[in-house]
């Protein structure tokens, strides 16, 4: 790993990532910057690893650019396998450190005395640590955390302000919640009782495992029964609803909007876009996409992409939308069909 520092040659970069320099006397450029190819300057990196964006790599002013393999430039740049990843581990040399507030509790925060705070924890300003809560070695709630009656949160996590997590929730090591999260909340559960609904209490709960993501104002139920779990390394964007019994597997991805309803199964290495909604008591197999905003209404197998509503395979639900486009035109064609056969009948 390359110390973090406001500058670095190619050939450093090279070194790190373990792409291909190229071009004369590449290695010495100095580059200070990370950006886009449209806003690059002389000592900027880039990327490209989308080709829609390829005719901005013949105006970008980037004094290097990393490219897949074998792409034709004429200008200093990295071969990589993977640009984008490689870019991504460049840009952490060169971001500003996030600030962290030293370990200790704020003055304005509340901490009952039977709470466990790990000595190597920052609690900040405002927040509040309930019963019998236990916070981690490293762990930061940066302001205006609400962490509940015997909840856990693990080490080294950041969580952000306004963020609760309700009592009796379990969230492991290397975690991030962003601002605004409700980790906790009851499962939408209500029986007909006449013309009335009685709550049905939710008296399970949620387990959030080491290394996942969780974005801003996603909320995530606990369960009527048992437990609601988000598997290691799963990445939740914002303003995700998931709801009371669902499980989500590991380095799974869910994109904002998405609503998966309740007691769903979701495999490992899932790609759920944006708005996408499932119906409930379903089971998304590993390494299924889900394409954005289809509606999931039965079991999807694994490896399968799926897209649309009623969400179909696919080039299936392309064909379809293809076909849906050409009904006016065909409806014409009916109605002038169906005209000249009358005529041809009048006759």
């Amino acid at each position: 790993m390359l110390p973090m520092g406001t500058e670095k040659s190619l050939k450093e970069l090279a070194d790190y990532t373990g792409a291909l320099l190229q071009g004369e006397n590449a290695g010495d450029i100095v580059i200070s910057k990370v950006g886009a190819l449209e806003q690059a300057d002389s000592q900027t990196i880039s990327f490209l690893a989308n080709k829609k964006y390829r005719d901005q790599l013949k105006n970008t002013k980037a004094a290097a650019v990393i490219l897949p393999p074998d792409t034709p430039y004429g200008r200093p740049c990295l071969w990589s396998k993977n640009p984008y990843l490689d870019f991504v581990k460049i840009v952490y040399l060169f971001a500003p450190r996030e600030p962290s507030p030293p370990p200790g509790i704020h003055p304005t925060a509340y901490v009952d005395p039977e709470a466990v705070i790990h000595e190597g924890a920052a609690i900040g300003p405002l927040c509040v640590i309930g019963k019998g809560a236990r916070v981690g070695q490293g762990t930061v709630l940066v302001a205006q955390v609400f962490v509940g009656e015997a909840s856990t949160v693990g080490d080294d996590c950041r969580i952000y302000p306004g963020v609760i997590i309700r009592e009796g929730i379990s969230i492991g090591n290397h975690v991030i919640i962003h601002p605004g999260a409700a980790i906790g909340a009851d499962g939408f559960g209500f029986a007909p009782d006449g013309e009335k609904y009685l709550k049905i209490p939710q008296i399970g709960k949620v387990v959030i495992e080491d290394d996942v993501e969780i974005g801003a104002n996603t909320t995530i139920d606990r369960a009527a029964l048992g437990e609601t779990r988000i598997q290691r390394g799963a990445k939740l964007d914002n303003l995700i609803q998931v709801a009371h019994n669902v499980w989500i597997g590991e380095d799974t991805v869910v994109a904002a909007q998405a609503g998966i309803s309740g007691s769903t199964k979701v495999g490992k290495h899932v790609m759920i876009a944006g708005q996408v909604g499932t119906q409930g008591h379903i089971h998304i197999g590993d390494n299924a996409v889900l394409g954005g905003q289809a509606g999931i209404t039965r079991d999807v197998a694994a490896g399968v992409f799926v897209s649309g509503y009623p969400a179909r395979p696919h080039q299936e639900s392309l064909r379809l939308q293809a076909e849906t486009a050409r009904l006016p035109e065909l409806r014409k064609r009916v109605a002038d069909l169906e005209s000249r056969l009358k005529e041809l009948e009048k006759s």
